[in-house]
C-alpha cells in the first residue's frame, strides 16, 4: 500500500539508487528506503565541488537521510553513514548497478517494502563477497517479483496439480506453468519441473536448473519491464552471461 510522507522524514535508513544533474548545481537523488520505498529528492549544490554531501552519494553504501516536502520530488537535507561500508567490484560491481536499475524500473515512488529492503541489503553484501554473482541475481529477481505481488508460482501448474519434475512445462508469465500435453497455445517459455521445484526451494546447484531459471526470469522479467530493454541486463550477458 501506499505511503503519504509527512512534511518531514528525519533519520531514515536508506540506499542510493541513482542520482542525476537538475538545474545548474543540484541532483535528483533516487533513494530506496526501508520505509517509504522509492523516494525522489533534491540534494540542493550536491554539484558544487565543496559540498558536503557530494561525497556521500554513493550507491551500495547503508545511509541514514532526513528529507521534507509533500510533493514528489523531495528536499534532501542531510545523509550520514549507516555504518558498515561495502565494496563492490568488477562483474559484482555491475550486477549492483543491475539490481538498481530493477528497482528503478519496477519499484512504484513511495511504496513501502520493508522486506524487500533488508533483502536488498544482505545481496549488496553476498555480491561484495563475490558468492555466486548469478545464483545471487536469481534469487533477488524472484524475491522482487513475489515482493511487488507479482504472481510467479512455482509449485503447482495452472491447474493447481503439483509440479512434477520429470514433467515438461510452458510457464507464460501472469498465469504459470502448463502442462505440454495440454492443446493450448500459449506464449512464455519451455522447462522441466525440477526447475521450478528447485526455484522453490531454493537451490540452484543443478546446471540445468541454474540456465532454466536465467531463461525463466530473463523472459518474466522482459514481460513486466515492457518494450524498454535493461541497460546494465545486457552489460552482464556480454560479461559473463549472468
Amino acid at each position: 500500500m501506499a505511503l503519504v510522507s509527512t512534511q518531514r522524514q528525519d533519520n531514515q535508513a536508506v540506499y542510493v539508487l541513482h542520482t542525476y544533474p537538475y538545474k545548474e548545481t543540484s541532483l535528483v537523488v533516487e533513494l530506496f528506503t526501508h520505509a517509504f520505498g522509492r523516494v525522489a529528492t533534491t540534494a540542493k549544490g550536491a554539484r558544487r565541488p565543496r559540498s558536503a554531501m557530494r561525497g556521500m552519494l554513493q550507491s551500495f553504501q547503508p545511509l541514514i537521510a532526513t528529507w521534507s516536502g509533500k510533493l514528489e520530488l523531495k528536499t534532501l537535507h542531510s545523509l550520514d553513514w549507516g555504518g558498515g561500508l561495502l565494496l563492490l567490484k568488477g562483474e559484482a560491481l555491475m550486477c549492483g548497478f543491475y539490481l538498481n536499475e530493477l528497482l528503478l524500473r519496477l519499484l512504484p515512488r513511495e511504496d513501502a517494502h520493508g522486506k524487500l529492503f533488508e533483502y536488498y541489503s544482505l545481496t549488496l553484501k553476498t555480491l561484495a563477497n563475490r558468492q555466486d554473482l548469478a545464483t545471487t541475481l536469481r534469487r533477488f529477481e524472484l524475491k522482487l517479483l513475489q515482493e511487488l505481488g507479482y504472481a510467479v508460482p512455482l509449485e503447482h501448474d495452472v491447474s493447481n496439480v503439483p509440479i512434477l519434475a520429470e514433467a515438461n512445462y510452458r510457464y507464460e508469465a501472469e498465469h504459470g506453468a502448463i502442462w505440454l500435453d495440454i492443446n493450448r497455445q500459449v506464449n512464455g517459455m519451455q522447462l522441466v519441473g525440477k526447475t521450478l521445484i528447485d526455484m522453490a526451494n531454493d537451490d540452484y546447484s543443478n546446471a540445468q536448473t541454474q540456465q532454466q531459471s536465467k531463461q525463466l526470469m530473463r523472459y518474466l522479467l522482459a514481460h513486466y519491464l515492457g518494450d524498454k530493454p535493461l541497460h546494465t541486463r545486457q552489460l552482464l550477458i556480454d560479461l559473463q552471461g549472468l
